[in-house]
């Protein structure tokens, strides 16, 4: 029954994350052009903002048609992997933390996958002025078979400024935070990855503390002369 559960939750997330991931693109993808952006809910630091990339999240890229198709193997193998990593969890029963985390990153990574597999066979390319891309163009995609590009949108430039002169390097020039464009897709693999980090920091601290209070335990006994074969003897007696 537990597993059963486990294989539901897990199934939900990632067909959740899935569907908002790939809703989301398709709408931006034939709604907008490139660098066109709107704000969210009337607010100058969360906005909509539609750009392309080569497929690694939060905008960042491998350059080149062979690093694409390096990039867009390599994925698949990932999600190959932690398929099983997450079956083997559910079939021993884990942690549901552990099994929401992995469930979190795998979705991330299959929405990701969609748009460099796909989005270049089903779509016509998409302008940086005017005009937006169309669904199955009569005329054909705008790429190959895992050479499509991966579609990003949430921008959330919350502060801007200038680095110090004093700062090497960078001394006098402008930042932002936080610069990256990103997709629902990223944002899902992010949350898992820190998911993961938290709960295991939290059963490792639970597990130190256990080995802790039985060391405590132990060294009392041996104060005190008790030993588990002394207090088996008493209670026979």
């Amino acid at each position: 029954m537990k597993q059963k559960i486990y294989l539901l939750v897990s199934l939900g997330i990632i067909l959740s994350i899935l569907i908002i991931d790939q809703s989301s693109k398709i709408w931006v993808k034939t709604h907008m052009h490139q660098g066109e952006e709107f704000l969210l809910f009337g607010l100058n630091w969360a906005r909509i903002h539609f750009v392309e990339n080569e497929g690694m999240a939060f905008g960042l890229s491998l350059g080149g048609a062979t690093g694409k198709l390096v990039l867009s193997v390599f994925r698949i193998l990932a999600v190959g992997f932690l398929f099983y990593l997450l079956h083997k969890m559910i079939k021993s029963k884990d942690r549901l933390a552990l099994i929401i985390s992995f469930s979190l990153i795998l979705a991330g990574a299959i929405g990701n996958i969609l748009d460099s597999a796909f989005y270049g066979m089903i779509f016509s390319a998409s302008p940086f002025h005017g005009g937006q891309a169309i669904l199955f163009p009569p005329e054909g995609g705008y790429a190959p078979f895992l050479m499509g590009s991966v579609v990003d949108m949430l921008y959330f430039p919350m502060y801007e400024g200038m680095f110090p002169q004093w700062v090497p390097v960078y001394g006098g020039e402008s930042f932002e935070f936080f610069r990256p464009v990103f997709n629902i897709a990223d944002s899902s693999i992010f949350s898992g990855i820190c998911l993961f980090f938290i709960n295991y920091r939290s059963h490792h601290s639970h597990e130190l503390g256990m080995t802790r209070e039985n060391n405590v335990e132990i060294q009392a006994d041996a104060e005190t002369g008790k030993t588990p074969e002394s207090e088996d003897s008493g209670a026979i007696q």
